[in-house]
């Protein structure tokens, strides 16, 4: 019971203390006072709530949101940071990880994703190493989304 407490405590105390230190004018980096802090957040009391409230189906959304949130900071203040949708995709695989290490549920979705994460990330360099020629790689671009959904596809369809 004590622990449905958790999460909107944090959530307010965190709210509180974004409205107090905007008002204050304590800026604690250039461009603090954004969405992204706000749903940073919103997913570090989803990670309190799951680690201390012993939720853990509340690690993946505290997750994705404070990854998303640290991303957006992170983008504008950092030049070598990586603005590719391999991020969001990489954050969401580690959102299924960490939840799968305390609920032995969803390690594959994570693993499949950090995959196709990694292959988003790297993908000039995959193709280079593979000596892979442009009319080939740009083939390869027009019909990946559509391997994609045959595989979705798949996963709604088999039977167990």
């Amino acid at each position: 019971m004590k622990t449905q407490r958790i999460f909107p405590g944090i959530v307010l105390i965190g709210f509180g203390l974004y409205f107090f230190l905007e008002h204050s004018h304590i800026e604690i980096f250039p461009g603090f006072y954004s969405w992204p802090t706000l749903l940073c957040i919103v997913g570090a009391a989803f990670l309190i709530q799951a680690y201390s409230g012993n939720e853990y189906e509340s690690i993946l959304p505290g997750v994705i949101l404070l990854g998303f949130g640290a991303h957006f900071h992170i983008v504008k203040n950092l030049e070598i940071w990586p603005d590719n949708i391999g991020i969001f995709i990489l954050i969401i695989s580690l959102g299924f990880i960490l939840r799968a290490r305390k609920t032995n549920n969803g390690m594959f979705h994570g693993l499949i994703l950090l995959i196709i994460s990694i292959l988003f990330l790297f993908y000039d360099k995959i193709t280079t190493s593979f000596g892979l020629v442009e009319t080939s790689t740009a083939n390869i671009e027009r019909f990946w989304p559509f391997a994609l959904m045959a595989i979705g596809i798949y996963f709604l369809v088999r039977k167990k």
